[in-house]
């Protein structure tokens, strides 16, 4: 049982690991248009915190 275990934990981590590597650098022009395409209310403080910061007085 705990090799399934501990299968399941790296493919969850490698899974991780990819899915946040395909994320645009923060401030870059992709990230300031995929912000603009997301609705507002779903954005975090620190979202628009850095999209005032790069994309608008950037």
């Amino acid at each position: 049982m705990k090799t399934t275990n501990r299968l399941t934990f790296a493919v969850v981590l490698i899974a991780g690991a990819l899915t946040a590597a395909c994320s645009p650098e923060v401030g870059s022009e992709e990230w300031c248009a995929d912000m603009k395409d997301k609705p507002k209310g779903d954005w975090t403080a620190n979202e628009a915190t850095d999209f005032a910061k790069h994309c608008i007085l950037g």
